[in-house]
Order: C-alpha cells, then structure tokens, then sequence
C-alpha cells in the first residue's frame, strides 16, 4: 500500500506536485506537515490524501480564515 497525495487550486484544478510516495499515512501526514507552505506558494489550495487509488480525506492547505 502507498500513500500519496495530490493537489488542487482554489477552482479544483490539478497543481503538480511532488510525487511522493509514503508507506504509512502517518508518514504522509508528516510530510505536508512541513511541505505545506510551498505547496500554497505554487497555487495549492487543496491537497487530498489516497491511499493507492482510494481517496482518504481531502483538507484545505490555506489557514483558518483564509
């Protein structure tokens, strides 16, 4: 099973990424954890978490009230 993680901008549309891939999802979740900042900086506004080909949550990279 890999984890990965895709991402959107504020219209739904893909914004490329880093293709990496993670063997856990606590993994994964720590990456963007640190990753989040630049991934907004190139138009991400949504990154949506999978796990092979199903989707496990999608989340807002922007802050609270942003």
């Amino acid at each position: 099973m890999a984890w990965t993680w895709q991402f959107e901008d504020a219209e739904s549309r893909a914004v490329d990424g880093p293709n990496e891939a993670f063997s856990s999802q606590s993994d994964a979740e720590s990456w963007l954890g640190q990753s989040w900042r630049e991934l907004v900086a190139k138009g991400a506004t949504t990154a949506i978490l999978a796990e092979d080909e199903r989707t496990e949550y999608k989340m807002s990279l922007l802050p609270a009230g942003g």
